[in-house]
């Protein structure tokens, strides 16, 4: 029972993404090493579900591992300088045999429907083309790079026919020239040009070395802004020891550029997640905290100023904790009227914790009140970040002491700087509103 009651309350939790994602365009990139992976079919399996809940799907993958492996039978290898590979007419022989193989074996995955499988039944057209128009990398500081290309263009328009007729776009990392050359791509950037032509909404990397991006304490970075990559690539780094510049694994280090390029450029959210994962895409784009780190222009979190649109959701953090006894019961059209003393954290749209401040400037005293955080971000600090986001307005305010009034929590606010005081300290409007059957505690903070 204790399953299916988990699966239930999952499946009503993802409700609200299965109708924001349907008729939305995805662009995911992952390596060649997923695909030589044995758990490539479950997430051919996951994208296929996808693809039935109505997202439009474009799929780029890399061929590093089936290159490599082609060349080192001809005895050959990749010769790389300043970290750009060199592709010569031998490699560039082995890069189209590898693209055109996983192609075939792509493909494959995505036409099986065995009875009992979780591709029993369905039917999806894999459409590959030549939508990347590239150009050469050329010759930098006396060096030729021969068939080592970047993206030139996109042909959004061949691709969104393809897509608008229910197919699944499919993308090597290759383009070619007008001239009838064939080049060598990274597929990051074949990822991220494709998602900016086609103003996608998600472009997502399925990572291979890491989770996403992790903090000095290796604690999982779940939001970062855009603007903020630069640093990351050019400072110490947030993960410890890496392959590129900042201390970061390489994959990660290339996907955080392209990703916060494309972001940048239009496209909505970045998503990193790892590809070892298994489900990871599935719980990045259907649970609102996710398993990756999130790249976007403006914070996936925020706390701001409550409107009148917010009451219900105000109301719904409330409620618990006034049937509870723990706050005072407030009645819908009270909230309306003092709605400009609220505030509220959203993450993602949904309203995760609120507290109000009521001043006495006189005094120089402000109350904390209302103060309710979601029952499923109680351990994750979001308390104590509320409380020292309200702390920080009181002190903008030029207030100098806070208050609080509880029944239940007093131990909590004790350990955040909270002493006991009487009830002849607070400001004497306060005192005359003060329920004697509560018999609430007082408890005030020196700011």
């Amino acid at each position: 029972m204790s399953e299916n009651n988990d699966f239930v309350r999952w499946f009503r939790q993802a409700t609200p993404y299965v109708h924001a994602h349907r008729g939305r365009t995805f662009v995911i990139v992952f390596g060649g090493e997923a695909v030589a992976d044995k758990g490539f079919r479950n997430l051919v399996h996951d994208l296929a579900l996808l693809h039935g809940l109505g997202i439009r799907l474009v799929l780029v993958h890399g061929a590093r591992p089936q290159i490599q492996a082609s060349l080192a039978r001809q005895g050959a290898g990749f010769r790389y300088v300043k970290g750009l590979r060199v592709t010569d007419p031998a490699a560039l022989a082995c890069v189209k045999e590898a693209a055109g193989s996983l192609r075939v074996e792509i493909e494959a995955l995505f036409s099986q429907g065995l009875a009992n499988s979780p591709m029993a039944g369905v039917r999806i057209a894999v459409a590959s083309g030549n939508f990347v128009t590239a150009k050469p990398l050329g010759v930098i500081d006396g060096v030729d790079y021969l068939h080592t290309g970047v993206v030139r263009r996109i042909d959004r328009d061949a691709l969104r026919q393809r897509l608008d007729s229910g197919a699944i776009a499919l993308m090597p990392p290759i383009g070619y020239s007008p001239t009838g050359e064939v080049f060598n791509l990274s597929a990051s950037d074949v990822a991220r040009s494709t998602a900016i032509a086609l103003k996608a909404d998600k472009l997502i990397f399925l990572l291979e070395d890491t989770a996403g991006l992790s903090d000095d304490r290796g604690q999982l970075v779940s939001n970062v802004l855009s603007r903020d990559v630069a640093g990351l690539l050019e400072g110490p780094g947030l993960d410890g020891g890496g392959l590129e510049g900042g201390g970061l694994p390489a994959d990660l280090a290339q996907a955080l550029r392209a990703g916060a390029d494309a972001c940048i450029q239009g496209v909505k959210r970045v998503h990193l997640v790892s590809r070892r994962l298994d489900g990871a895409l599935l719980r990045e784009l259907f649970t609102r905290d996710g398993v990756g780190t999130l790249i976007t222009d403006a914070p996936f979190e925020e706390l701001r100023p409550a409107r009148i649109d917010d009451v219900a959701g105000i109301l719904e953090l409330l409620q618990p904790l006034e049937e509870a006894g723990v706050l005072v019961r407030r009645s819908r059209e009270r909230l309306e009227t003092e709605i400009d003393r609220f505030y509220l954290m959203e993450r993602d749209g949904m309203a995760i914790a609120t507290a109000a401040l009521y001043a006495y400037p006189a005094e120089g005293m402000v109350e904390l009140a209302c103060f309710a955080v979601h029952p499923e971000y109680r351990s994750r600090g979001r308390g104590a970040l509320l409380l020292e986001r309200m702390e920080a307005m009181a002190r903008q305010r030029g207030l100098t002491r806070l208050f609080v009034l509880t029944t239940q929590t007093a131990h909590w606010f004790r350990e955040r700087g909270f002493e006991p005081a009487p009830l002849a300290d607070l400001p004497m409007a306060k005192q005359a509103l003060y329920n004697y059957q509560r018999k609430s505690k007082v408890f005030i903070k020196r700011l």
